[in-house]
């Protein structure tokens, strides 16, 4: 008699948020968040203006004091200075990108490196210069000087100089033009394929949702709905709320 097909297992968690709090004073920003980044997969986090989603990365990146427990491939993240989480392999994109706007593209990216300075980094500078040819035609430009779109492949191959294995993206589309927002995904979706783990916070909800595994929705602090990415597009609820429908 044959046996009826094993149910694939769920793929190992990359990050692990359980019951997460974040005070700015006696204003509770974010109030007990659970979520989980399996490891291969972007997933997105989206909501309105307020909801905390700025508030979650800086959080997980221990930029900002929190409460509860971040598990990074299993191992807590308690006590784990910012410097030794980039180390660790965890990448941050901030919202407003952080560039050092006097400064060279290629020093942008040098300094991209400064946790490996004592390993070989040129052929990540070669493969970020591979993956973003604009940003080898403009090497000697100052980040200042740069579009907005350029701006933003800069900030992410800042993050790629220190090879994460997960990256934190915040708001990769903010003021960007639709047509570079989506050259902006495209590349999202690239890093994935070429292994990379992405926890994506956007209040682009449409956009996200369409390259995303996973989805949550933040709602004043809390997550008020989770699931599956295509079947949160088709949620009347959501659509009602962040999709125009």
């Amino acid at each position: 008699m044959s046996r009826p097909p094993a149910a694939a297992s769920p793929a190992a968690a990359m990050l692990e948020v359980r019951d997460l709090h974040t005070r700015y004073g006696r204003v509770e920003a974010l109030s007990g968040i659970d979520l989980r980044v399996p490891e291969g997969q972007i997933v997105s986090v989206i909501g309105a203006n307020g909801a905390g989603k700025s508030t979650l990365l800086n959080s997980i990146m221990g930029v900002l004091p929190s409460s509860g427990e971040v598990l990074y491939r299993g191992e807590s993240l308690r006590g784990v200075p910012l410097e030794a989480r980039v180390a660790q392999g965890i990448g941050l994109v901030p919202e407003r990108r952080d560039l050092f706007s006097s400064m060279t593209v290629a020093d942008n990216l040098h300094l991209g490196a400064y946790s490996r300075r004592r390993l070989p980094w040129k052929a990540d500078l070669d493969e970020v210069y591979a993956r973003f040819p604009r940003l080898l035609e403009r090497r000697k430009q100052l980040a200042g000087t740069l579009s907005g779109g350029e701006q933003q492949m800069l900030a992410i191959g800042r993050a790629l100089m220190g090879r994460p294995k997960l990256l934190l993206l915040d708001e990769p589309s903010l003021g960007l033009a639709p047509l570079i927002v989506r050259d902006i995904l495209k590349i999202v979706q690239g890093l994935q394929q070429s292994g990379v783990t992405v926890l994506l916070v956007e209040q682009n909800a449409r956009a996200s949702l369409a390259i995303s595994d996973y989805a949550y929705v933040l709602e004043t602090g809390q997550v008020g709905l989770s699931g599956p990415a295509g079947e949160l597009a088709r949620d009347e609820r959501l659509s009602a709320s962040y999709l125009g429908g």
